[in-house]
């Protein structure tokens, strides 16, 4: 399996060069060059656990990595979550919760990450070379990200989180760790500047190549591809349960990753009726599946942080896709939105497969207080938001199975205020984290420092 860039401006390399590249040299997102069809295959994978069959899907897009040390890495990624299935399904009200939060820093992030940085770790242990991984977050995919990468020889870490935007527990998970190989830094604006800062160290090929850069965000696709994964696992065991034969998928996004990850489960043959996509107040996703135009906008602090983005960058990959894969087309696009901030693709058809909604403040409240009072369960509030959007977009035909993205144990302020009292939100691991000394540096929204602090510490 090879992979290509949604901007046509690299030749086809092997999964191990795009794990290491990240961000196309051409500045353009890899994807494979093909989908497999797997809808033989479903039968037999239903009755697979967890890390058996994130075995069998990924190694049909990672073929020149030997079965055995796939089938290794793969094992020990998900040996480390607290509950045996890993990625449970549970049914919940109207809808079923998947969920995403059993790894070691309670969300979804994990379940690619872990996978990430032993697959990293692999593969320079095999070159004998190093990296240095460069990421942005809003809030979860830096802690996890740590967690995966920490104390590993031969890799650093160097996370760039939105000064103040992020919750105080994401902010502990990344601050607190001490190894000597991770490094903090506290960005003076929004996610997307930190995005930004990123994609501009990337794009800078000499220095990407001077100083081993890596990317973990989802502009990795290894990152998009351990996500399919738990969309395969969580649809057929709903499926086995109901008797029914598709689901729907409601997921909390920002940055187009996760739901991404649902797209290609659907492109591979796995029965999606609707991917059902909920933002928060931060709504360029939703509004461009509601009206066709993809308009950046002033990014607002809400109570679920992880989705306060304005500029999704995994929406390239869905772009290509739309494009019929024309990387010229999608050139021209991205330009265009580059220059422009807005993105008129109205006169593209309709995608039957998606349907969108956004989730306000009062929303994630409210649906908050009413799955406590109704079933017992507290939810975080990205989780609330994708909830409230799903229950919109009820099927009698489909079961939806809603993405639970983070434990509210991370988002205690949200729950309180939804609840009306403290201590609904707890788990021990937050406790220890938030008692721990803390390593972070403050910097300016600027490119070029950040640059100058990579080159000084790698």
């Amino acid at each position: 399996m090879n992979y290509i860039s949604t901007r046509g401006g690299i030749a086809p390399i092997p999964f191990r060069d795009a794990v290491m590249m990240g961000l196309a040299r051409d500045g353009g997102l890899l994807l494979p060059e093909r989908y497999p069809d797997v809808r033989d295959h479903l039968g037999d994978w239903a009755k697979l656990p967890y890390s058996e069959l994130a075995f069998e899907i990924i190694r049909l897009f990672a073929d020149d990595i030997p079965a055995n040390a796939l089938h290794d890495i793969v094992r020990r990624s998900y040996a480390v979550f607290a509950h045996p299935d890993v990625t449970p399904v549970r049914p919940l009200g109207r809808v079923w919760l998947l969920e995403l939060f059993h790894g070691p820093t309670l969300a979804f992030k994990d379940v690619a990450l872990q996978f990430l940085g032993n697959l990293f770790e692999y593969l320079l242990g095999e070159s004998g070379g190093e990296l240095n991984v460069v990421v942005a977050t809003s809030g979860d995919t830096g802690s996890a990200a740590i967690h995966g990468i920490r104390g590993r020889n031969r890799q650093r870490i160097f996370v760039l989180h939105p000064h103040g935007r992020v919750s105080p527990v994401q902010e502990a998970q990344m601050t607190s760790v001490p190894d000597a190989n991770v490094f903090n830094l506290a960005i003076e604006g929004t996610f997307d500047d930190c995005q930004a800062i990123v994609k501009t160290l990337f794009r800078d090929l000499p220095f990407k190549d001077a100083h081993h850069l890596g990317a973990v965000n989802s502009i990795n696709w290894a990152r998009v591809l351990a996500q399919v994964v738990y969309y395969f696992h969580s649809a057929l065991r709903v499926m086995r349960e109901t008797g029914r034969d598709k689901v729907r998928f409601a997921v909390p996004t920002g940055n187009f990753g996760d739901i991404f990850a649902g797209y290609v489960a659907a492109r591979m043959g796995l029965p999606v009726d609707k991917l059902v996509l909920a933002t928060n107040e931060n709504d360029i996703l939703s509004r461009y599946f509601a009206t066709g135009i993809y308009a950046r906008g002033s990014v607002a602090q809400t109570l679920s942080p992880s989705m306060d983005i304005q500029v999704a960058s995994n929406f390239e990959r869905y772009l290509f896709e739309r494009a019929g894969r024309n990387a010229a087309t999608v050139r021209g696009w991205m330009e265009g939105f580059g220059r422009d901030g807005r993105l008129d693709l109205a006169t593209l058809p309709v995608d039957p497969l998606f349907a969108a909604g956004a989730g306000t403040t009062e929303d994630t409240l409210s649906t908050i207080r009413d799955l406590y009072a109704t079933t017992g369960t507290v939810v975080d509030p990205h989780t609330a938001v994708g909830v409230s959007v799903a229950l919109r977009h009820l099927s009698a035909d489909a079961p939806t199975i809603c993405l639970a993205t983070a434990h509210p144990a991370k988002f205690p302020a949200a729950v309180a205020r939804a609840l009306g009292r403290d201590g609904l939100a707890t788990h021990p691991e937050v406790e220890r984290v938030l008692s721990l000394p803390r390593r972070c540096r403050t910097m300016p929204n600027d490119a070029a420092t950040v640059a100058a602090y990579v080159a000084e510490n790698t």
